[in-house]
């Protein structure tokens, strides 16, 4: 059997298209990164440790360890990782809106488990479960002791979690 497990997003044909301003300023970065290439490159390429600590700004100190940001650090200082966090962007308010929207008549048929961050942004946004359940017929979830870095944050829950879903 297949299951899908998704962490602290709600299908983002729903986000596109649901804009709000609350959203659009804690999420300014999707607009950002979808911009033409190689201006967001470019821009982040000039200082990637000051794109990614305002990035993790909103975080408690001590959400990520040390060894984590500085792999984020580490990878983001290759022009190719930026480029391919744009173009992930990109394919979401582009050919993925396409794939979502000739599926709307659809829903994921898999059992599929939301998770999302207690102290990030999604939530309060959105009832993330019931989110989830326009869009697919087997949905579990609930909120975790995070932000919007789960695996980051609490590796361990996570883990714990996907094991019991995924058992």
């Amino acid at each position: 059997m297949t299951k899908v497990a998704v962490l602290d997003i709600v299908p983002t044909y729903k986000l596109f298209h649901n804009v709000t301003k609350e959203w659009a300023t804690s999420s300014f970065h999707w607009f950002f990164l979808i911009q033409k290439a190689p201006f967001p490159e470019t821009v982040i390429g000039n200082s990637a440790e000051y794109w990614l600590k305002s990035r993790f700004d909103r975080l408690p100190p001590t959400a990520l360890s040390k060894e984590a940001v500085a792999e984020y650090f580490r990878c983001f200082r290759d022009p190719a990782m930026i480029h391919a966090t744009c173009e992930d962007y990109r394919a979401g308010a582009s050919i993925d809106l396409d794939h979502d929207a000739a599926d709307l008549d659809r829903k994921v048929s898999c059992p599929l488990l939301a998770l999302w961050g207690e102290h990030g942004d999604m939530h309060r946004l959105y009832n993330v479960l019931d989110t989830w359940k326009e869009r697919a017929s087997n949905v579990s979830g609930k909120p975790v002791p995070s932000g919007h870095f789960i695996a980051e944050e609490i590796p361990d829950i996570l883990l714990a979690e996907l094991k019991t879903f995924l058992g």
